[in-house]
């Protein structure tokens, strides 16, 4: 590598050597798309949007200076159409283009595309993107660049007798991985012989319908290493450096839930390991604009090649908010030729930063991703906070992209203060109308062992295997009594005064029927002119006082304790946020009292939104319990669905392909 210049500022370069990028397309959605656009707008850019049929009212759409339909929804025939996202650029003038990530941010071919049509790729070369987004080729390059790898197999053979032959070599636990993969797809851990092949199965079909190879690697699996990773970024001068780490511990199913920078057991001495092993992974490939060497780092202190990410990643704002750089503003200057504005030993690392992803999905229910409307979005933002997002109040969350909603990032000069700040966040965000991971988030926030930092990659599988935030959320005496003073206080202020509220019969109670799901609980109400309500749930009585209620927002005194909630009513169906996240309540007061019809174990029903990608069944066939009968894909991951009892396919009311909804009837056996 040439010795480093002094640093430019933009200001110091004749604009005759650089590309004038004017306009930007986006190839993105959601919260990513947004955030591209803000920086891109900052700095003077248009900017173009290009959506979906299913994301035609997106924020990203109606932030952007033009936006360009590519198709309907299915990712394949919108957001990786590569073909209408040129001709996107084409027609409204775009000369660059950020695929932000995911989709087609680490596709090789839709690199070249963009420089055979001239525009700017805001990213590395397809050279890189086509080596390092192949787990086996990359491997083999990191080994013979010297920096440190897992023992496994990354040969080209790919039959079940070769693979079945290595893992005996590497013996078990081991690790089977897409080559081509990324996001916990096409990964599975594997802990005896016994599993391998079943396991192979998965792993091929979920890399192929995920990213057109079913091409795998086997290494051996470091059990509860810690997820450590670099930010390098270079640029187009042959200058190469690394923005500290962030540690990406807390997982689930090997997605990320919880990041932060730095790395709480970081050293010096370990930063400047890892960083020098990063840029060896970057100058092999003679990397260019913002990367990710990811490594595994374990209980002695040794770290070990994971992959490298060829793109700005989710986690990116916390890197930014602990050295004060624009991320995004450096990918854009990089593309236009500018070198880096620092040198290495001029990357600042100030206080600690934290970062959780909000998901549409619902823990309780073994994590099954949510569709829904967005009834309320309200962010809880105050100094050191800042949250990434893409939605708006009224859009609805569609089966047909990631479950991810956004990302709340808090930042404060020691990780104590950037946990606390983080944890009110994330308490305090209002979202209803959908089921989100908040309360796991303010779980984990909370736990002792997080606290201390003192964590791997089997934190959540280890201490919140049964947690009571992976169970439904139980209505407290509180909550009900809220529930049934703002059905009776919306039914009361129907009328006009002075007859709102009025009853005949006013100091006979009224019993309220308030549901949850599928369990009712009763409330006695109490209202007396010019008197707070008194409710009694269960053996509890309390004195509920309304001061203000304007539809979005209610302020009560609750036995002297005056709070506001966040809530959203109509047609006896009340969103109530919880402080961290919501219940559905509903008034069944007036509703028939029936026994619910039990369901047969043979009658199988979609678990949510999705696609049928897989029937391994037909009509008349015996099946046994535990049987995988279909898989279904939704929100990018695969959920392999089994039968519950012994018995013959009676009726198979779906094929691959077929889109279904929540609930819906897939197939029945008897």
């Amino acid at each position: 590598m040439p010795a480093m210049k002094p640093a430019l500022s933009p200001h110091n370069l004749r604009e005759d050597k650089m590309p004038a990028l004017k306009k930007i397309l986006i190839a993105n959605r959601g919260e990513i798309a947004c955030r591209i656009q803000r920086t891109a707008q900052t700095l003077g850019y248009r900017t173009v949007a290009v959506f979906s049929d299913a994301d035609a009212g997106a924020l990203h759409v109606r932030m952007a200076d033009q936006a360009v339909n590519i198709g309907p929804a299915p990712v394949q025939q919108s957001y990786l159409n590569i073909a209408a996202i040129l001709d996107a650029a084409r027609r409204t003038g775009a000369d660059a283009i950020h695929p932000g990530y995911g989709f087609l941010s680490e596709n090789a071919e839709f690199a070249r595309a963009c420089q055979h049509a001239g525009i700017t790729f805001i990213g590395p070369s397809p050279e890189a993107i086509e080596l390092m987004g192949s787990k086996r080729l990359s491997k083999l390059a990191m080994l013979a660049a010297g920096v440190p790898c897992i023992d496994g197999y990354q040969g080209p053979e790919q039959d079940d007798a070769t693979l079945s032959r290595e893992a005996e070599r590497i013996g078990y636990p081991l690790m089977i991985k897409a080559s081509a993969g990324g996001g916990g797809r096409g990964m599975r851990l594997v802990h005896s012989a016994g599993d391998l092949l079943e396991q192979l199965r998965t792993a091929r079909s979920e890399a192929l319908h995920g990213f057109g190879s079913d091409e795998l690697i086997l290494e051996q699996a470091l059990i509860d290493p810690r997820h450590v990773e670099v930010q390098v970024f270079g640029d187009q001068h042959g200058h190469l450096i690394y923005l500290g780490e962030r540690d990406c511990s807390i997982q689930r199913r090997h997605q990320k839930v919880i990041e932060e920078a730095p790395c709480p057991v970081m050293t010096t001495e370990l930063r400047q390991a890892m960083g020098d092993a990063a840029l060896k992974a970057g100058r092999a490939v003679n990397y260019v604009g913002a990367g990710t060497v990811e490594f595994l780092l374990d209980a002695r202190g040794q770290f070990y090649f994971l992959e490298m990410n060829t793109r700005l990643q989710v986690e990116h704002p916390v890197t930014e908010l602990i050295t004060g750089l624009d991320l995004v503003a450096w990918q854009l200057h990089v593309a236009e030729g500018l070198p880096l504005p620092l040198r290495q030993e001029q990357v600042p690392l100030n206080g600690h930063a934290m970062e959780v992803r909000l998901y549409a999905e619902d823990p309780a229910q073994g994590f099954v991703p949510q569709t829904g409307r967005i009834e309320a979005w309200e962010l809880a933002l105050q100094d050191g906070v800042r949250i990434d997002h893409g939605l708006i109040e009224g859009q609805g969350i569609s089966p047909f992209y990631d479950p991810m909603l956004g990302k709340i990032i808090a930042h404060g000069a020691t990780r104590e203060e950037a946990r606390r700040k983080l944890l009110r966040a994330v308490q305090d965000s209002v979202l209803l109308g959908v089921q989100s991971n908040q309360r796991l988030l303010a779980s984990l926030l909370q736990h002792p062992q997080f606290i201390s930092g003192e964590f791997s990659t089997g934190f959540i599988p280890s201490c919140f295997a049964d947690h009571s935030c992976l169970h439904p959320h139980v209505p407290g005496a509180d909550e009900l009594a809220i529930a049934a003073a703002l059905f009776y206080h919306a039914s009361a202020q129907a009328y006009l005064a002075p007859l709102a509220g009025w009853r005949n019969n006013a100091s006979v109670p009224l019993h309220y029927r308030i549901g949850v799901e599928d369990q009712d609980w009763q409330v006695e109400l109490n209202a007396l002119p010019d008197q707070p309500y008194r409710l009694t749930v269960g053996a509890r009585t309390l004195d509920l006082n309304v001061i203000q209620c304007d539809g979005r927002w209610a302020t009560l005194d609750i036995d002297g304790i005056r709070q506001r909630h966040a809530y959203r009513l109509d047609a006896g169906q009340l969103w109530l946020s919880t402080r961290p996240g919501s219940l559905r309540l509903i008034d069944r007061t007036q509703a028939l009292v029936s026994a619910q019809a039990s369901v047969s174990d043979g009658t199988l029903k979609a678990p949510m939104d999705g696609a049928i990608v897989d029937v391994l069944v037909s009509e008349g066939s015996p099946v046994s319990k535990g049987q995988l009968l279909v898989v279904l894909e939704a929100m990018k991951m695969e959920h392999p669905l089994k039968s519950g009892i012994d018995g013959v396919l009676k009726r198979l009311q779906v094929r691959v392909g077929d889109q279904v909804k929540n609930r819906q009837i897939l197939l029945e056996v008897e």
